[in-house]
């Protein structure tokens, strides 16, 4: 069985955001970067996969601009077997990046891809969704427990009334949840072996995919600072402000 699992590069999670000054997006000049964390739940669990047994290959891919290549380093250290590169500098919106996955999965023909089920940056959650609607594949979002059987894949999902436990026939799309597994730290063994690993570098004009943004940022502002807290003196008070001052009521 064959793996595919996408990779994103963002801004590292320990890194205090910064709105540029013209209010565009986002600091990312001399910002430290590093794998999205819920990819490297993704890397995680496909590694796992191939220790029990149950997959060949791992193919990590990463899309972006050419300091992806570390991410997908850090992958194939944490045990990929080799990595796709999509080299552009161009904005990636979800759309564009499921139809650029989807145009390597037809390339690959892997059994299952797996990927984070949101990247921290973005904070979007569609791509894994919109892959698996290009595919026409089964998807089993917001995983956090897997188990491989007779060609089905056994998920149980994170929901908003608990968990759900599905069964969907591979082929398949997964995005994987926090709770899935807790991911290793590559050994320094491992992170010299990545750098003997092939990593394809290929544009989305070489997989003829349409990459142009769908949608247009108009201004990107941090949210207020939250007020200090007051005290009153009767529920009667309190109710006046929650109507009157925070119009909540």
């Amino acid at each position: 069985m064959k793996l595919l699992v996408p990779v994103k590069r963002v801004i590292d999670y320990n890194v205090k955001v910064r709105v540029k000054s013209d209010y565009t997006g986002v600091e990312t000049s001399n910002v430290k970067m590093s794998m999205n964390p819920f990819d490297e739940i993704a890397i995680e669990e496909a590694v796992r996969m191939k220790e029990a047994g149950n997959a060949e290959e791992i193919i990590a891919v990463s899309l972006g601009v050419q300091q992806c290549q570390e991410t997908i380093r850090t992958a194939l250290a944490m045990g990929a077997d080799r990595g796709i590169h999509v080299k552009t500098d161009d904005e990636l919106q979800p759309l564009a990046v499921a139809k650029l996955l989807k145009a390597l999965v037809d390339k690959e023909s892997p059994d299952l891809v797996i990927l984070g089920k949101q990247a921290i940056d973005d904070d979007s959650n569609q791509t894994g969704q919109m892959l698996a609607a290009l595919l026409d594949w089964p998807q089993g979002t917001f995983a956090s427990g897997i188990e491989l059987a007779d060609g089905k894949a056994t998920v149980i999902r994170e929901v908003d009334g608990g968990l759900e436990t599905i069964e969907i026939s591979m082929p398949a799309v997964i995005s994987t949840d926090l709770r899935l597994n807790e991911p290793r730290y590559a050994s320094l063994p491992n992170i010299m072996k990545a750098k003997k690993k092939p990593i394809e570098e290929i544009t989305p004009a070489d997989l003829g995919v349409d990459i142009t943004p769908r949608l247009t940022t108009l201004k990107v502002e941090e949210p207020p600072r939250r007020e200090a807290g007051v005290m009153v003196e009767s529920v009667a008070e309190l109710v006046d402000k929650l109507k009157n001052e925070a119009k909540v009521i």
